[in-house]
């Protein structure tokens, strides 16, 4: 790979894909809407080009993916979006993958998954999403595995980290670091997994720098679970921050979503909050290697750090 494109570069995993990419010396096309964010975010890489635009004008997207070799799909549109927008967003980047002749890295979750079956869960286990939004993830991995184009989909859990603005844990974080009165979302006391967005960039790209890897969804799961009470006394021991840290139930989430539509979404996501879906990681570690594993303590130093620049 000498050439890759990022669309969504100026989210959470698309900024630690950029990065990770220009690490390793590959020319890297930063594609999304603000000219403003994405220069303040890679000004300084020299590996890097930036490229506002709009999605999906397949014109603007087609121009920016001119002699690319991977196109890496980072972009998370907001929940009340997805039903409208999702799908058309897929049929724009296979059409420009298929004019460039290019491959897909697919940023993906777990919703397409459904519910926890009682085990952690293995790339062989049959989709049965039972959410909207989990059956919209479905229809979208099924135009790409059905449009031609090499892909690889990867699954990944909640993300945290650097320009993480929707992750569960950022929410908490920025808070904190402002110093305000701060939330935490769910069951301070449920076992759940973050990823931390430097991992699974690394991931993502060894499994798009590997021929033998496309054609396949893969698992890519967090250093390990982990309970909201430790995430905050982890933070606690970082920032110095010794207020009360209450907690967001899907009670209150579905009250906010009487008045507000993305509050109504997101209330339907919060099965993952109450009986949490866990990746197994095996067929990642048997064909490509180690997963990459930040401990939670340094990924939230980092991620902290971010926050105070």
């Amino acid at each position: 790979m000498k050439r890759a494109l990022v669309i969504g570069a100026s989210g959470g995993m698309g900024y630690s894909i950029v990065k990770e990419l220009s690490s390793r010396g590959i020319e890297v096309i930063a594609f999304a809407r603000k000219l403003e964010k994405l220069d303040k975010m890679f000004h300084d890489d020299r590996n890097v080009i930036i490229h506002p635009g709009d999605v999906f004008d397949k014109k603007e997207l087609e121009a920016a993916a001119y002699n690319v070799d991977v196109i890496f799909h980072a972009i998370n549109l907001p929940y009340e979006e997805w039903a409208d927008k999702l799908l058309k967003l897929t049929e724009n980047v296979i059409t420009v993958a298929i004019i460039q002749k290019t491959k897909l890295a697919i940023v993906d979750n777990i919703y397409s998954y459904g519910r926890n079956p009682g085990y952690k869960v293995s790339e062989t286990i049959p989709k049965n999403p039972h959410t909207k939004k989990g059956k919209l993830r479905l229809e979208m991995g099924k135009l790409i595995n059905e449009s031609g184009v090499p892909n690889v989909i990867v699954h990944f859990p909640d993300f945290y980290g650097p320009y993480v603005e929707n992750g569960y844990i950022n929410y908490t974080l920025r808070k904190i670091v402002a110093n305000k009165k701060a939330s935490f979302v769910g069951d301070q006391f449920m076992n759940r997994e973050h990823i931390y967005t430097p991992d699974g960039a690394k991931a993502i790209v060894e499994l798009a720098l590997n021929d033998d890897a496309y054609g396949q969804s893969w698992n890519v799961p967090a250093v390990d679970v982990i309970k909201g009470e430790e995430i905050i006394q982890m933070v606690r021991s970082i920032t110095g921050y010794d207020k009360r840290v209450s907690t967001i139930t899907k009670n209150m989430i579905r009250s906010l979503g009487l008045f507000n539509k993305q509050m109504r979404e997101f209330a339907e996501m919060q099965y993952l909050n109450e009986d949490p879906v866990v990746l197994d990681g095996e067929k990642y570690e048997t064909f490509i290697g180690t997963v990459p594993k930040t401990p939670y303590i340094d990924g939230l130093k980092e991620t902290i750090a971010s926050y105070q620049r």
